[in-house]
C-alpha cells in the first residue's frame, strides 16, 4: 500500500504547530480513533516513546511508537514499534505568510506484520485513508481556536 499523505494550511506559526502536533498526549484531541495516549517524557525528544490506544472495529488496541527524528519547527518522524499494523509517520511544516501560518503535511506509511498483512488491505488501510483527512481538519480547527 502506498503511503497516505494529507496536508492542511493552518493559521498558526510553525513553532506553535510543531509543539502541538509532536505532543503524543494531544493525539486524542485531533485524531478520531485515539482513545488515550501517554508519553514516556515531555517535552519529547528523539527516543521518546508513546503508548497510544485506538478504537479499531469496536475494540481498543494499544500500541507503542517512538519519536525517531525531530527537527523543530519543520519536521518530525515517528516509528511504530509493535502491533499487527504499524505506522511510520513523516511530518513536515512549511512556513506561510512570513511565518504567521503553516502548511502541515503528514505522510503515513503502514506496514502489516503477521495477521496485519491481511487486515491492512482489507480493512485498516481504507479506514485510515478515510480518517486522515478528517484528522487534519480537526488539527486545523483545534490550533486555529488557540489550543
Amino acid at each position: 500500500m502506498p503511503p497516505i499523505v494529507v496536508s492542511a494550511e493552518i493559521s498558526r506559526s510553525p513553532h506553535d504547530v510543531f509543539e502541538y502536533v509532536t505532543d503524543p498526549t494531544k493525539l486524542s484531541e485531533w485524531q478520531e480513533s485515539v482513545v488515550r495516549s501517554e508519553s514516556s517524557k515531555t517535552p519529547v525528544d528523539v527516543g521518546t516513546t508513546a503508548r497510544v490506544t485506538r478504537r479499531v472495529g469496536g475494540r481498543e488496541m494499544t500500541q507503542s511508537a517512538e519519536v525517531a527524528g525531530l527537527n523543530p519547527p519543520t519536521s518530525w518522524t515517528v516509528r511504530g514499534l509493535d502491533g499487527p499494523v504499524r505506522g511510520d509517520v513523516k511530518g513536515t511544516i512549511d512556513p506561510l505568510d512570513n511565518g504567521t501560518a503553516s502548511r502541515v503535511t503528514i505522510e503515513l506509511d503502514l506496514h502489516g506484520h503477521g495477521l496485519g498483512k491481511l487486515l491492512l488491505p482489507l480493512f485498516v488501510g481504507r479506514k485510515v485513508q478515510d480518517e486522515m483527512p478528517r484528522n487534519m481538519q480537526h488539527l486545523k480547527e483545534r490550533l486555529e481556536r488557540g489550543s
